[in-house]
């Protein structure tokens, strides 16, 4: 094939890669699967050997089957699982420890006991984040201090830290370029997303050097080439973001004012607010978008912790059902006139609530209740969570909410879909094909090499496969929103 794109999409359970022809359209692609490390509860991590090797082999993978030659490719794009902290040995390569996951509540204390001294206000006013653990800033002072010798190696200046696409980028280039994007920055509550820049204020809050940050640039630019030992080609890396931010210029969200929501193990509304950024009243985060040429636009976001996560409980914790799209089925045949509600907060709840210690329920169960109503409770739960996020996006942003355009894995899901238009009340436009994270990422690379014209020509690329729009009553819809709403308050 003519020279095109190879995306790394590196995320929390898996890794692929894809190569997008010169038209920005999918050729082929690979898969791996990453294995979850859960030390005690509460803790997640990934060993960055296998975020590394899943990386390589997966982009090899995809080359081959797609029959192209790495040295046709005239760019790579990284996109990425944020807020995951990886620090290294800048001599040897070496992690000093397991890659801390975003979904690791082990800073829970150190959080709490910063909001106590009443931080919070001023962390948010210079990252957009609230204090949660979540947020990479936490992880990498945990890391310091946990690791023997750590702390004093950073200080001189020996160790460097990184989220995913940053150590995956010194890999590539043999440690020649320690770099990331503005999107990823902001993920960590170190960078004032106005200045552009990282915070002395924050570095000192969260007790970290500023030794070990790597060099911000814009999501687009040229971050080095990539070793020929790697790729099997000396190939220029063009694009890092995260992975989010990704997705929402792989759906084309690239005006103010439209909204995407990508459902994978999370769930992940940005409504992009433009070059200003817009403080929310009501805990949703406010982050940058992407960064062209030095212009940075900026991002209203709300996350859901549990969305394929909940399905997933559904196949392997419950064993209610063997694969994924089974859930739909049951949802589409259960008893309609019985009200229960599964309010998934299996590691606490996201926006707007940010509440680590609620956990999860199931209620309004009957002896009538079978395996077919909890189904349709868990696909519900992804419907109600986005409306509370989209109430607080209506109440910041000031304006209206045209068309969620949703993508992941349960965007797949028609019976999903369809029930989240009827509790939004508004239409959801599902693309063709559902990778818009990857899709954003060769976006992003393929103009910045020239392949691809500007933003403005993304939504040229996209292609629509169904819009789902709301057929509910309005009365049924808000019983229904209030019976959610009263699980949530029993859950927290």
């Amino acid at each position: 094939m003519r020279a095109g794109v190879l995306v790394i999409d590196q995320g929390t359970t898996s890794t692929r890669a894809i190569v997008f022809d010169v038209g920005g359209a999918p050729v082929a692609d690979a898969r791996q699967d990453i294995p979850q490390i859960f030390p005690r509860p509460g803790w997640v991590e990934h060993d960055p050997e296998s975020l590394w090797s899943s990386a390589v082999s997966t982009a090899r993978e995809a080359l081959r089957r797609a029959g192209c030659e790495p040295s046709a490719l005239a760019a790579v794009g990284i996109a990425n699982q944020r807020e995951t902290a990886l620090i290294w040995d800048r001599a040897t390569g070496k992690p000093i420890c397991n890659a801390i996951v975003w979904q690791d509540r082990r800073t829970a204390e150190a959080c709490s006991a910063l909001k106590a001294s009443g931080c919070e206000p001023q962390v948010t006013a210079v990252t957009g984040l609230l204090l949660d653990p979540y947020f990479s800033a936490t992880k990498i002072a945990w890391a310091l201090d946990a690791a023997p010798g750590a702390r004093a190696a950073a200080e001189r200046g020996e160790l460097a830290f990184g989220t995913v696409d940053s150590f995956l980028l010194w890999r590539l280039t043999n440690g020649a370029l320690h770099a990331t994007d503005a999107t990823n920055a902001s993920r960590t509550m170190l960078y004032d997303i106005r200045k552009g820049e990282w915070d002395d204020d924050m570095l000192r809050l969260f007790n970290v050097p500023a030794s070990i940050l790597p060099e911000v640039r814009d999501t687009a630019a040229e971050f080095g080439v990539s070793a020929s030992e790697h790729l099997g080609a000396a190939v220029p890396i063009r694009a890092l973001i995260g992975d989010q931010q990704s997705a929402l210029i792989g759906q084309a969200c690239v005006a103010p004012g439209m909204v995407k929501a990508t459902y994978g193990t999370g769930g992940f509304l940005l409504l992009n607010t433009g070059e200003t950024p817009t403080p929310s009243g009501n805990r949703l985060l406010t982050t940058v978008a992407y960064q062209w040429r030095g212009l940075r636009a900026y991002a209203l976001e709300g996350s859901i912790f549990s969305a394929g996560a909940t399905v997933q409980w559904l196949r392997d914790g419950l064993n209610i059902i063997a694969k994924a799209a089974e859930a739909g089925e049951l949802a589409a045949a259960s008893d309609r006139a019985q009200s229960v509600y599964c309010v998934p907060a299996f590691a606490g709840l996201g926006a707007p609530h940010w509440n680590s210690e609620a956990r999860a329920l199931l209620s309004g169960i009957t002896r009538g209740t079978t395996r077919n109503e909890i189904a349709r409770a868990a696909l519900e739960s992804v419907g109600y969570q986005t409306r509370d996020l989209v109430e607080a996006m209506r109440s910041d942003w000031g304006g209206a909410i045209d068309v969620i355009r949703a993508d992941g894995g349960m965007a797949a899901s028609d019976w999903t879909m369809q029930f989240l238009a009827d509790i939004l009340a508004v239409p959801v436009d599902r693309p063709k094909g559902l990778e818009s994270t990857a899709q954003g990422a060769a976006f992003a690379a393929g103009w910045q090499a020239g392949l691809y014209p500007g933003p403005e020509s993304f939504a040229e690329k996209r292609r629509k496969d169904r819009l789902f729009t709301p057929l509910m009553d309005g009365a049924t819809r808000e019983r229904l929103y209030r019976g959610w709403q009263e699980a949530v308050r029993r859950a927290l």
